[in-house]
C-alpha cells in the first residue's frame, strides 16, 4: 500500500455497524418507582472523496451491505465522520445528570448526541431518538437517506454517587447511505459538529486526551445547603472526569453540509436561522475547545469497541485491502510502542488498544486488564479525584470492583462476545461507587478528626500553658 495512501477507517465501521446489527442489546427494564427513559441518535455518515466526482443519488435506499460495496464509499479518501452537538442549555442533554456542579470555563464547551426524554406517546425509544432529532437539528432520520443499525447497551444514569437512579438511556445508531442529505435546521441554541472517526481510532491520528472538573460538593450535598457544600468541597475536593478534545470538519459550519449542499439550500438554512435568531457566540479572545464526556463518550467508546480486530477464523474472510489496514495498524500500533500493545496475548485485540491509551492507566494497569476492550464506557464515567489520598483509599475498597472486571474480561476472552446474561456493566459501576462512598466517608471522618485535635491542640497550647 503506498504511504501516500491514507489508512482508511470504513472498513472497520462496516464490521462494527454489522456487529451492532448483529448483536441484540442488553435491555433494562425501568423499575416502578422510576420509569423515566429517555434515548439518543448516534449518526453517522461517510463524506466522499473530494478527489473523485459526486457520487449518483441512490434512487433506492440499499442495504448496509450494498451501502458498503458502493465505489465512493470504499474509496481510501472517503471519510466517516459521526455527528456531535452543541447545546447552549445542557438541561436536555442525556449528560444532564452529570452536569451539575460542574466547574465552568469560558473557552471550553461540551458535545453531547442529539435525544432527550421519552414522552408517552412515543412508540418506543427509537421513535423519541428520531423524534428528537428532528425537533432540535430538523434532520429526518424517518428518510430514505438514513436507516436504523440498531441499539447499543442500555445504560443507567444515576446521581449522588450511584444510589439513585434518574432514568434509563437507550442509544440507537443512524447511518447517513446517501452522498448527501438535506441540510439540517438547528434550534438557534444548537450547533453541530461533524467530527471525523479518523480523528477517534486512527493509527495516525490520536486523540488528544483532557479532562472536565466536576465539583464533587455537588454530588453528596443538596443544591440549597451552601455552607454544607463549601465545607464538603474543602474535605474532598473536585472530580476529574476523562475526555476527548475533538477536531469537526467544519468546526464554523451551523449545520455541518458544508460541501455537500449547493449555495442556494445554505442561503435557505441562513433565512431559516435569522427567522429563529442568532445562534449563540463564541466567548471572545479565545476558541472554544470542545470537549466530548460523561455518557455521550461512554457511548463513543461502545460503538468504537464494536470495530474489534477479527479472530482467526475471521481474518481469512476478509478482503486483502481491509487485512492490510488491519495490519498496518497494528505494525504502527507496536512500534510507536504504546501501552496499549498486546504483546504477547493470544486474545483478540482492538484499534482503541494501540491508539486509545486511557488517561487513568499506567503502563502495569494496562497490561493488568485493558478496560477499554472489556468495558469501554466505564472508562468514562470513573472520576479521579483531586486529593490523593482519596484516590488511594479508592483502590484499598475497589477489590470487589476489581473482581468485577476480572471476571467480565474473562467473560469476554472466553467466548469472545460480552455474557449478555450477567450485567457486568451494573455490577462494575455498583461496586465502584460503593468503594467511592466507603472511601469518602474514610476521608471525611479522618479530615473531621485532623481537625478536632489540630483545634484541640490548639487550645491546649493557647490556654493551658
Amino acid at each position: 500500500m503506498s504511504q501516500d495512501t491514507p489508512v482508511s477507517v470504513v472498513p472497520l465501521l462496516s464490521r462494527a455497524l454489522q456487529r451492532i446489527r448483529a448483536t441484540p442489546p442488553r435491555i433494562i427494564a425501568s423499575p416502578p418507582t422510576q420509569p423515566r427513559r429517555a434515548a439518543v441518535a448516534l449518526v453517522i455518515r461517510v463524506v466522499p472523496s473530494p478527489h473523485s466526482p459526486p457520487p449518483p443519488t441512490p434512487t433506492t435506499q440499499p442495504t448496509l451491505q450494498q451501502f458498503f460495496d458502493l465505489d465512493w464509499v470504499k474509496d481510501p479518501h472517503a471519510k466517516p465522520e459521526i455527528l456531535f452537538l452543541q447545546r447552549e442549555n445542557p438541561a436536555n442533554n442525556g449528560d444532564a445528570p452529570f452536569s451539575q456542579g460542574r466547574v465552568r470555563h469560558t473557552t471550553e464547551a461540551h458535545v453531547a448526541f442529539p435525544g432527550g426524554r421519552m414522552e408517552p406517546d412515543d412508540e418506543g425509544g427509537s421513535y423519541t431518538a428520531m423524534r428528537q432529532t428532528w425537533e432540535e437539528l430538523g434532520i429526518d432520520l424517518a428518510e430514505k437517506h438514513y436507516i436504523c443499525i440498531g441499539q447499543l447497551d442500555d445504560r443507567e444514569i444515576t446521581t449522588s454517587l450511584g444510589k439513585r437512579l434518574l432514568m434509563i438511556l437507550s442509544p440507537f445508531v443512524f447511518l447517513q447511505v446517501a452522498p448527501s442529505a438535506p441540510p439540517a435546521d438547528p434550534v438557534p441554541t444548537t450547533q453541530l459538529h461533524w467530527t471525523p472517526l479518523g480523528s477517534l481510532i486512527s493509527p495516525n491520528s490520536k486523540p488528544q486526551w483532557s479532562s472536565v472538573t466536576v465539583d464533587a460538593a455537588s454530588r453528596l450535598t443538596p443544591k440549597n445547603s451552601a455552607i454544607l457544600r463549601v465545607v464538603v468541597r474543602l474535605l474532598v475536593g473536585t472530580m476529574q472526569f476523562p475526555a476527548i478534545v475533538i477536531q469537526p470538519s467544519q468546526d464554523e459550519n451551523v449545520s455541518g453540509e458544508e460541501g455537500l449542499v449547493d449555495e442556494k439550500k445554505k442561503s435557505q438554512q441562513r433565512e431559516s436561522i435569522a427567522e429563529k435568531g442568532t445562534p449563540p457566540r463564541r466567548p471572545q479572545g479565545a476558541k472554544q475547545e470542545l470537549k466530548l464526556w460523561g455518557l455521550s463518550l461512554g457511548m463513543t467508546l461502545d460503538l468504537m469497541s464494536y470495530m474489534v480486530l477479527p479472530t482467526a477464523e475471521e481474518e481469512a474472510n476478509l478482503s486483502e485491502y481491509e487485512r492490510k489496514s488491519r495490519t498496518g495498524a497494528r505494525k504502527r500500533g507496536s512500534r510507536d510502542g504504546g501501552a496499549g500493545n498486546w504483546s504477547g496475548s493470544s486474545g483478540p485485540s482492538t484499534p482503541l488498544s494501540e491508539v486509545m491509551q486511557l488517561p487513568w492507566a499506567d503502563s502495569a494497569s494496562a497490561q493488568d486488564f485493558r478496560m477499554e476492550y472489556v468495558a469501554p464506557s466505564l472508562a468514562s464515567v470513573f472520576p479521579r479525584f483531586s486529593y490523593p489520598d482519596v484516590n488511594f483509599w479508592i483502590w484499598v475498597f475497589g477489590k470487589r470492583y476489581r473482581e468485577v472486571v476480572r471476571g467480565w474480561e474473562g467473560s469476554v476472552r472466553a467466548g469472545g462476545t460480552n455474557d449478555r446474561r450477567i450485567n457486568w456493566s451494573g455490577s462494575a459501576l455498583s461496586t465502584f461507587y460503593a468503594a467511592i462512598r466507603k472511601a469518602l466517608i474514610v476521608v471525611i471522618a479522618a479530615r473531621a478528626l485532623g481537625i478536632l485535635f489540630g483545634l484541640g491542640f490548639a487550645a491546649w497550647w493557647i490556654f493551658g500553658q
